[in-house]
């Protein structure tokens, strides 16, 4: 499979952009490094002249094709592979890999699948919230400090995403198509809502342990079809819960 067809398969996402100058730039930038779709994540369409001054008359299809979404799970219900940026470090965060390692990872599964990369508002970056979608997190290293403008940063992950893809020259096993986000949402939130069937999730704990869930599935690389058998386990367990209940309520 070609450069650019492996290229199609990459979204650069804007998660309420505050700037519309900033998504502007981020379509010059994604256009010249092979990228031709942009999604922002807005309550509203930001002001379209401001937008198409940065982005230049060479990538102001990008403005005009721009994809907006309300809510960021259904701007991505069709990724297969969600990458989070941030430059923010915590006990609930893992930076996995630098823009140069990101591709790496990314390039097996870039001929069957469909890849988001997310990029959060200029003041405060991606929340965890946000990044409970992702599969993976990239982190840009800097020398000390470490903040970098919207634009600066998607120009670093799209110069390393085009020159791996481009130069790419090593043997690689395909990976198969994966289970959509969509896909993967519905399953956690049958797997969340067995879990407090169960008594296993509280108030207390329930963000540790379903951030760690989110992380070990993520690690293994969910299908379709595995997501599928997870659900479909959840709501056998579901059903019972229920029957047992039932039940309980019927008996003398």
């Amino acid at each position: 499979m070609g450069p650019e067809t492996l290229l199609s398969h990459l979204a650069i996402v804007l998660v309420r952009p505050k700037i519309p100058e900033n998504i502007g730039a981020a379509a010059r930038i994604a256009w010249n490094m092979g990228i031709n779709r942009l999604i922002v994540v807005r309550d509203n369409l930001p002001e379209r002249e401001a937008m198409a001054k940065m982005a230049t008359h060479k990538a102001a299809h990008l403005i005009d094709n721009l994809e907006i979404y309300p809510d960021l799970a259904e701007a991505l219900a069709n990724f297969s592979i969600v990458v989070g940026t941030t430059a923010r470090r915590g006990r609930q965060r893992s930076v996995e890999k630098t823009p140069r390692e990101l591709i790496d990872a990314l390039l097996p599964s870039l001929a069957a699948n469909q890849v988001a990369i997310l990029f959060g508002p200029e003041d405060t970056g991606l929340t965890n919230d946000d990044l409970k979608y992702c599969q993976m997190s990239s982190a840009i290293p800097t020398a000390d400090f470490s903040s970098l403008n919207l634009a600066q940063a998607v120009a670093i992950h799209c110069y390393e995403i085009y020159y791996g893809i481009v130069h790419a020259q090593k043997d690689m096993v395909v990976a198969p198509h994966l289970a959509t986000s969509h896909e993967l949402e519905s399953m956690y939130a049958y797997l969340e809502e067995s879990l407090y069937s169960i008594d296993f999730l509280n108030e207390v704990s329930h963000s540790y342990w379903m951030t760690n869930i989110r992380r070990f599935f993520s690690r293994m690389v969910l299908t379709s079809k595995d997501a599928n058998i997870v659900r479909t386990v959840c709501k056998k367990l579901l059903l019972q819960q229920k029957n047992q209940k039932y039940k309980a309520l019927g008996d003398p």
